[in-house]
C-alpha cells in the first residue's frame, strides 16, 4: 500500500486510497505536469513481479488507451516506477454500479433501460476496436454524480486470463459467460452475456446463480437454467425480461451477436414496453440456415392455424424448406448440447419441454400465450420415434404409408369433387359452406322452386392486435376478408400506425362479407410541456400532472437558482410531448460546494495576485503593507499556503512590500568657538558664524548665530538637523566677519555632535 505523498514516475502524487481489488489497489493522485487530479491502478506485487503478466497487461493496457467514449473511463498513461506497474486513468467521482445497487436495491425499469444502454453503448465502442472486456461486471462500472456510466478496466481482464490464475484472482464468476466458465474461446458474445446478468442483477436487486464456491456458480452458468425475472417481480416489462434472456442464452450463437443489435432492442423497449420481442436464435456467419423475415413467418403461421398448409403457394414454399432446415438444425444442437434452451415450456401433448430455438420461430403475443407449430412438433415426434425403428421395417412402413396417403387421396378428392360439382355421380349440389333458405310456403313445405339460396364462404378471423396498419390489412386480405374498416385513436401503449384491436376475435367464424373494423394508433395524445422555471417542487409537479404528463425528479447544483426552485425540465419547456409520458423536473440543490486549489501569488503585483485568484474563484481579503528588501508593490506573502484546498469564494489575505525600510536620524550639536588671537579680539567688528553637521549625503547648517565684536571672543553654538540617512558624520563651523571676510582661523573648534535615531 503506497503513503500519501509517494511520488510515482517523478510525476504523480499519491493523494488516498479510493478502492482495491483482486488484482490491483486504486488511489487518487495528482498529475503534477498537466495539474489535474486521476485515478491510478496499481498492480499488486502477485502480479508485477510475474514477467509473463506484466507483458500482457502493458500490451493489453495500451490496447485500451485507445478508446475515447463517453461511457469508457479513459487511460491516460500506462507506467512503471522501482517494479511497480501501473496505469493512469481518468478519475470518476462516483460509486460502482454495485454499491449502487446496494443502496438502492433493484432499479426501475426507466433507471435499469438507460443504463443498459449507456453500459452497451461503451461495450460497443469498445467491440469496434477489437477490444473485448471479459469482465463485464457492476463493480467495474461507475455511476457519476451526474448519472453517467463509465465502463473501467478495458483490456485488462484478457491479460488476468491469459496467465495461470485462480478464480479468487479473477474475482466473480457470477457474471462470467458459460464458455469462460469452460475455458474456452470468448468474443464480443461473452461480454453481451455478462452484460446480461448485469441487467438481471438491475431489475431484480441479484443475480441468478450463488452458490457455496466460485467452481459451484461457475458450473451453473453452463448448467443450469436462468429463473426468468418476471418470477420475482411480475413488474418487470416483459419485453425487458426477454432481452435479458436473449443476452443470457448459453451458447453464444443464440445471444445478441453484437451490442449494436441489443442497443436497438433496449430502444424498442425504451420507446414501446408492451413491444414485442422475439427470443429467436441469430443468424450465424456462415451457417446454411437462413433468418426468416415477418412477412414469411407471418405466411406460415396462418398455414399452421388454418389447418391449410396443403395450400401452400409456390412463393411460399421456398419458406418451407428453410423451416425444415431450420427444423433439422435446431435438433441437431438440442441432440449435441443434451440441455433445452432458456424458454423451456412443457408441451402439454408430451409432457416433454420444447426447445427454445425452436418455440422461438413463432411471434411471440403479447399476452405471452405458448403457442406451437404443429407441424414442428409432429417431425420432432416422428424423428424420435424413427430412431428406434429398424431399417428394412421402416422402410415397409414408409411403402404402406405411401400407398395409404394415395388412397385416402383418391377418397377425399372423389368426395371433394362429388361436394363441388366436379363429379356427377347421381345427383349435383349446391351446398356452399353457408346455406340461407327463405321459403314463402307453409311452413315445412319448402320446395326447391320457392327457395332462394345465398352462398358464401365462412373465414377464421386471424390475430392483428399490435401488427401495424399495413401488414393487418395485408393478413386479413391473404385470409379472404375484403371489407375492412380503419378507425383511429390515442394510445399511450401502441405506437402510432399499430393496431389497437379489431372488433372481431382471433379464432371467430364470420362470413366473408363481414365488415372488420382495426382500431389504430395515432399514438399517444400529444401536450405541451408547461414553462414551470422557478417555480418550487410543489407547484411545478401539480402544474406538470394536469397538463397530463408524469413527474420524474432530478437534481442539479446551480448558482443561478435558489434552492429546491426548478432550473428547467426535460423535455425543455413549450416543447411538444406524449400525454403520460415522464417529464424530468430538474430541480436546484443551491450553490455547489466546490473545492479549488490555491494558486501562489507571491512574488507577484498585487493586481496580478487578485488576478489569480479570481481565476479559481478565489479572491483577495485583507491588504497589508511592510518594508521588505523586495521591491515596492510585491506581494511578500500571502494567508492560506500554495496548493490548500478552499471552497469557492474562499478570501485570501496578502502582504505587500513597502521596499526596503530607510532609518533616518537627528544630528545634535553643542559647544562653542573660541577666538584665539589677541588682536583680533581688539578691532571693532563683529562676526557671523555658521555650524554645519556632514554626512554621507552632504552638509547640513544646523546653526547661524551673528555676533557683536564685544562677544566675539566665546561664541555659545547648539542646534540640530533631522533626517540624516547615516549616523556617522562631522560638525565643521564657518566665520566671517561683518565685511565678508573668512576669519574662522582665528577661532578654535569645541563644538561636539551626537545623533539620535528618529
Amino acid at each position: 500500500m503506497l503513503k500519501p505523498g509517494t511520488i510515482l514516475d517523478e510525476r504523480y502524487e499519491i493523494i488516498d486510497v479510493v478502492g482495491t481489488g483482486g488484482m490491483s489497489t486504486v488511489y487518487r493522485a495528482k498529475d503534477e505536469r498537466l495539474k489535474r487530479y486521476v485515478a491510478i491502478k496499481v498492480l499488486k506485487s502477485d502480479y508485477s513481479n510475474d514477467a509473463n503478466f506484466v507483458t500482457k497487461f502493458k500490451v493489453e493496457a495500451q490496447a485500451s488507451a485507445g478508446l475515447t467514449h463517453p461511457n469508457i473511463v479513459s487511460v491516460y498513461d500506462v507506467s512503471e516506477d522501482n517494479g511497480r506497474y501501473f496505469i493512469v486513468m481518468e478519475l470518476v467521482e462516483g460509486i460502482t454500479l454495485k454499491e449502487y445497487i446496494n443502496l438502492n436495491g433493484r432499479l426501475s425499469m426507466d433507471q435499469a433501460l438507460d443504463f443498459s444502454i449507456q453500459i452497451a453503448s461503451g461495450v460497443e465502442a469498445a467491440h469496434e476496436h477489437h477490444v473485448i472486456h471479459r469482465d463485464i461486471k457492476p463493480q467495474n462500472i461507475i455511476v457519476s454524480k451526474n448519472g453517467n456510466l463509465k465502463v473501467t478496466d478495458f483490456g485488462i481482464a484478457k491479460a488476468a486470463t491469459s496467465n495461470t490464475m485462480s478464480t479468487a484472482g479473477m474475482g466473480s464468476v457470477h457474471y462470467i459467460s458459460p464458455e469462460q466458465a469452460r475455458g474456452g474461446y470468448s468474443d464480443e458474445r461473452s461480454d453481451i452475456y455478462s452484460l446480461g446478468i448485469t441487467m438481471y442483477e438491475m431489475v431484480t436487486g441479484r443475480v441468478p446463480f450463488e452458490g457455496d464456491t466460485n467452481v459451484a456458480i461457475a458450473l451453473m452458468h453452463i448448467q443450469n437454467e436462468i429463473i426468468p425475472p418476471r418470477e420475482y417481480f411480475p413488474d418487470i416489462y416483459s419485453s425487458f425480461e426477454k432481452v435479458i434472456m436473449k443476452a443470457t442464452q448459453k451458447k453464444p450463437e443464440r445471444r445478441y451477436l453484437t451490442a449494436a443489435a441489443l442497443i436497438a432492442d433496449l430502444n424498442r423497449v425504451k420507446a414501446n414496453p408492451n413491444i414485442d420481442i422475439i427470443v429467436a436464435p441469430q443468424k450465424v456467419p456462415d451457417a446454411p440456415t437462413q433468418q426468416f423475415t415477418n412477412q414469411e413467418m407471418q405466411k406460415i403461421q396462418a398455414e399452421v392455424r388454418n389447418g391449410q398448409r396443403e395450400r401452400v403457394t409456390s412463393e411460399v414454399r421456398p419458406d418451407r424448406q428453410r423451416l425444415n432446415e431450420l427444423i433439422n438444425e435446431a435438433d441437431d444442437e438440442y441432440d449435441d448440447y443434451g440441455y433445452e434452451d432458456e424458454y423451456d415450456y412443457p408441451d402439454e401433448r408430451s409432457g416433454r419441454g420444447r426447445s427454445g430455438r425452436l418455440s422461438s420461430i413463432k411471434r411471440v403475443p403479447d399476452d405471452d400465450d405458448d403457442y406451437y407449430d404443429d407441424e414442428i412438433y409432429e417431425r420432432r415426434r416422428r424423428r424420435e420415434e424413427d430412431e428406434d425403428v429398424d431399417p428394412k421395417l421402416a422402410k415397409a412402413v414408409m411403402i404402406g404409408g405411401i400407398a395409404a396417403a394415395v388412397i385416402v387421396a383418391a377418397i377425399i378428392l372423389i368426395i371433394v369433387g362429388n361436394v363441388m360439382g366436379w363429379f356427377k355421380f347421381g345427383g349435383s349440389s349446391d351446398s356452399t359452406t353457408v346455406s340461407i333458405t327463405e321459403s314463402n310456403s307453409a311452413v315445412g313445405s319448402s320446395t326447391a322452386s320457392d327457395t332462394a339460396v345465398s352462398e358464401e364462404k365462412v373465414l377464421e378471423m386471424i390475430e392483428v392486435e399490435g401488427y401495424t396498419q399495413l401488414a393487418a390489412e395485408k393478413s386479413l386480405k391473404d385470409q379472404g376478408f375484403m371489407n375492412i374498416k380503419i378507425e383511429t385513436a390515442y394510445d399511450d401503449k401502441k405506437p402510432a400506425e399499430y393496431v389497437i384491436s379489431a372488433n372481431h376475435k382471433k379464432g371467430e367464424k364470420l362470413p366473408e362479407s363481414t365488415e372488420i373494423v382495426l382500431t389504430v394508433s395515432l399514438g399517444a395524445e400529444k401536450a405541451i410541456v408547461p414553462d414551470v422555471s422557478g417555480y418550487t417542487d410543489e407547484q411545478a409537479s401539480k402544474v406538470i400532472e394536469e397538463a397530463g404528463f408524469v413527474v420524474n425528479h432530478a437534481f442539479e447544483f446551480s448558482d443561478t437558482v435558489e434552492k429546491d426552485k426548478i432550473i428547467r425540465t426535460n423535455p425543455e419547456k413549450n416543447m411538444e410531448a406524449d400525454k403520460g409520458s415522464k417529464v424530468i423536473l430538474v430541480v436546484s440543490n443551491g450553490s455547489e460546494i466546490k473545492k479549488v486549489e490555491v494558486p501562489k501569488v507571491t512574488g507577484i503585483s498585487e493586481s496580478a495576485a487578485t488576478t489569480s485568484l479570481e481565476a479559481v474563484k478565489l479572491s483577495v481579503g485583507t491588504v497589508t503593507h511592510e518594508h521588505s528588501d523586495s521591491e515596492k508593490g510585491i506581494v511578500i506573502r500571502q494567508s492560506i499556503a500554495t496548493g490548500s484546498e478552499v471552497e469557492e469564494g474562499t478570501k485570501v489575505d496578502i502582504v505587500v512590500s513597502d521596499g526596503p525600510q530607510i532609518i533616518t536620524y537627528t544630528g545634535s550639536i553643542s559647544g562653542s568657538i573660541t577666538a584665539s588671537d589677541p588682536d583680533f579680539l581688539e578691532t571693532d567688528m563683529g562676526v557671523t558664524a555658521v555650524a554645519y553637521i556632514t554626512d554621507g549625503s552632504g552638509s547640513h547648517q544646523v546653526a547661524s548665530l551673528d555676533v557683536a565684536s564685544a562677544d566675539k571672543a566665546s561664541i555659545s553654538i547648539s542646534g540640530k538637523v533631522t533626517g540624516l540617512t547615516s549616523s556617522d558624520g562631522t560638525v565643521t563651523v564657518t566665520v566671517t566677519d561683518d565685511s565678508g571676510a573668512d576669519v574662522t582661523a582665528y577661532y578654535r573648534n569645541t563644538l561636539t555632535i551626537t545623533f539620535t535615531p528618529e
